[in-house]
């Protein structure tokens, strides 16, 4: 089985305007992604569908599965906080869960097979309790969908491995995991060992890039070395590519997929 490589939307965000202002459609973004970019799957943020309704969700799922290339992972963009409950709410609800389950919708309406959310709030102990008890108690509603729900590292309450991988164990259960990225990896000074620990856990992993130098290496971080880290570790799912960069997308999403499906069909060789 061979690692797949997939397209983090909002890589194409400048270029995509579904009302036809820009120069591509998120609808046409799957057949872009596959026939252009050779990429196999999208993983969409939600502030892309802002306003959508329905029908417009099912008319992005026929599309992508036309051309190839589904819909894999619905991403929250704002982080959501679980440590605090609306005073306004009845009994005091947590108004993130309800996010969760209208999202959860939306992603099962595109055929998503998981949902993505990261969590705000400090790293105490009451707050990892009460994002874990929140979480727990809301994985049913996910699951009834036949989804799994990722946490990606954040700032704060998940910034370390060994954080977010006691969260998930917390919660427990087969749906719920990880969306580790290069870049968070990155910052904690050792990409590799950062991977490593979340990778296991992961449904999926973002291969976050930024600025290619004039020989065409990538400059923060080696990609090829992020590929060997999470398949160290047995990882054989979809890796997106995630371009955060200032230039042009298009050309820099090529560059990257060159470096990276290059390291995936060595580690292959290897194997």
């Amino acid at each position: 089985m061979a690692m797949l490589l997939t397209l983090a939307a909002r890589s194409l965000q400048e270029l995509v305007c579904r009302n036809g202002a820009g120069s591509l459609s998120l609808v046409d973004l799957p057949a872009f992604a596959i026939e252009k970019l050779q990429l196999r799957g999208i993983n969409v943020p939600s502030s892309m569908l802002a306003g959508w309704s329905l029908q417009d969700l099912d008319t992005l799922r026929d599309r992508a599965d036309k051309a190839g290339c589904p819909c894999l992972v619905l991403i929250e963009d704002a982080p959501l906080s679980f440590t605090a409950p609306d005073e306004g709410e009845p009994d005091g609800q947590c108004p993130a869960l309800d996010r969760i389950k209208r999202l959860a919708e939306a992603a099962n309406r595109l055929g998503c097979n998981a949902l993505a959310i990261r969590c705000d709030g400090p790293d105490t102990d009451e707050a990892f309790d009460r994002t874990a008890e929140e979480l727990k108690d809301v994985m049913p509603a996910v699951e009834r969908l036949e989804l799994n729900l990722l946490v990606a590292p954040h700032e704060g309450l998940t910034k370390r491995p060994e954080r977010l991988t006691d969260l998930l164990k917390r919660i427990g259960g087969f749906r719920i995991g990880s969306l580790p990225d290069f870049g968070h990896a990155a910052t904690s000074g050792d990409l590799v060992d950062e991977l490593r620990k979340l990778v296991p856990y992961a449904g999926a992993v973002h291969a976050t890039v930024e600025e290619f130098d004039r020989k065409g290496a990538h400059k923060r971080y080696d990609l090829a070395e992020g590929v060997a880290a999470i398949r160290s570790v047995g990882f054989l799912n979809t890796l997106a590519i995630d371009y955060v960069g200032k230039g042009d997308p298009v050309a820099n999403i090529e560059a990257a997929r060159k470096i990276l499906q290059q390291a995936i069909d060595a580690d292959q060789r290897e194997a």
